[in-house]
């Protein structure tokens, strides 16, 4: 067997962010930019108010409650057609542009209008710039907007908007095959026979996938068949940048998958035996010529599941330009024991763990444990990582992957 450690460093070595590629700002929510952008307008662009209220020059309230004559009106997108003078004050809505002469807002709820408009009451002594919002308070020519390397956010692009870009080079989100390999399996809508089993890992993995921001491939059902997997996992290289494949890595006769991967990735590709539980047999090479990863998963679907999350997302994270490969890991608090026997191997264990008022994170339930037990881990929200050893106790610490924070509360 081999330690995670290396087994992860053996995938992630050689992979590296697929190239730039040019996309609409509305396509790039979860890109990683490859460009930094630098501000070339000022936001805003013009000294506007930030409330409902009238326009007028601060000194004129100086000593005070004071009554100005109403000249206008300013929306939002227009310009004020005067100037405003001493003793004068002009209605302005929030956004609007500043009337030349006026140095300062009174919110609306300080004022009090006669009947005809003409004239409004100020009640409070008004400071200079008071509810003015000065060019570039929020964004200032020359100031770095995005950097190359960070995940654009929805408000990341809402501020490249503001400069009137319309795209940006990012690394694009790569294409990811996933194939089933067995003749077990059934697919949806095909009639049970005996001895045979629904395929789950391909509808869990593409929806995975598309969960983490990346785009799913599906490639199928394959038999267990060297001629098809082969030209399966050929497609997937041609039209994919990644592909992912589960059952054929273990140890039985017809395990075609790891014996294939040699072949199509003849200059490097490995099968390993993990240290870890579930998941150990895994399998991993990088397609010849071009490079592309190509992940041998277990057929059980929890050791599927894992598998994804310790070494298939990484690696696709890498090829998404990302910095941070890994899903958060928090020391949290045991409610409930987790024992286990030594192995040699680190114990993965699905848990549900939820927010205390005690300020930390607590682990209230330990999922039933079996690589086929998908549905008792489906509502998990993390996964626990338990040392080689006699297991842990309640009170103690233990290191905790967060797959779904909007669980934890």
């Amino acid at each position: 067997m081999i330690q995670v450690g290396e087994a992860r460093e053996f995938v992630l070595e050689t992979l590296h962010a697929l190239a730039p590629v040019e996309r609409a700002l509305a396509d790039a929510l979860g890109c990683v930019a490859s460009e930094s952008v630098v501000a070339t307008e000022p936001v805003p662009g013009f000294s506007n108010s930030s409330m409902d209220g009238y326009a007028l020059r601060a000194q004129d309230t100086s000593t005070g409650s004071v009554r100005l004559r109403v000249t206008g009106t300013v929306l939002a997108g227009q310009v004020a057609s005067r100037s405003v003078h001493s003793g004068e004050a002009m209605r302005i809505m929030t956004g609007a542009a500043i009337p030349d002469g006026a140095d300062a807002v009174c919110m609306i709820e300080e004022t009090s209008v006669d009947l005809d408009g003409g004239t409004v009451q100020i009640q409070p002594v008004i400071i200079p710039g008071q509810f003015v919002r000065h060019p570039g308070d929020d964004v200032a020519v020359g100031q770095l907007l995005i950097e190359s390397g960070s995940e654009l956010s929805g408000s990341q692009i809402g501020v490249l908007a503001s400069q009137g870009l319309a795209s940006l080079m990012v690394h694009p989100r790569p294409r990811v095959g996933v194939l089933s390999t067995g003749d077990e399996l059934a697919g949806p809508g095909d009639k049970l026979a005996y001895g045979q089993i629904r395929d789950v890992n391909r509808p869990m993995l593409l929806a995975l996938l598309r969960q983490s921001g990346f785009t799913p491939i599906d490639l199928g059902i394959a038999r267990d068949r060297e001629d098809e997997i082969t030209q399966r996992l050929q497609r997937g290289v041609d039209e994919c940048d990644a592909v992912v494949a589960t059952g054929g890595v273990s140890v039985g006769d017809v395990d075609f998958v790891k014996t294939m991967l040699a072949q199509v990735c003849s200059s490097r590709a490995r099968w390993m035996q993990v240290a870890m539980r579930p998941g150990k047999p895994f399998a991993f090479g990088t397609a010849d010529p071009c490079g592309a990863p190509i992940f041998g998963l277990p057929g059980n679907p929890v050791s599927t599941r894992v598998s994804f999350e310790m070494f298939v997302r990484p690696a696709l994270r890498r090829l998404a330009g990302h910095q941070l490969l890994d899903r958060p890991l928090v020391n949290m608090v045991l409610d409930c024991d987790m024992t286990r026997q030594r192995d040699g191997k680190l114990h993965l264990v699905h848990v549900d763990f939820r927010a205390s008022d005690d300020g930390r994170h607590h682990v209230v339930r330990a999922s039933r444990q079996g690589s086929h037990l998908l549905s008792a881990v489906a509502d998990a929200n993390g996964i626990a990582m338990i040392p080689d050893g006699e297991g842990l106790h309640t009170g103690d610490l233990a290191r905790v992957m967060i797959l779904n924070s909007e669980l934890s509360h």
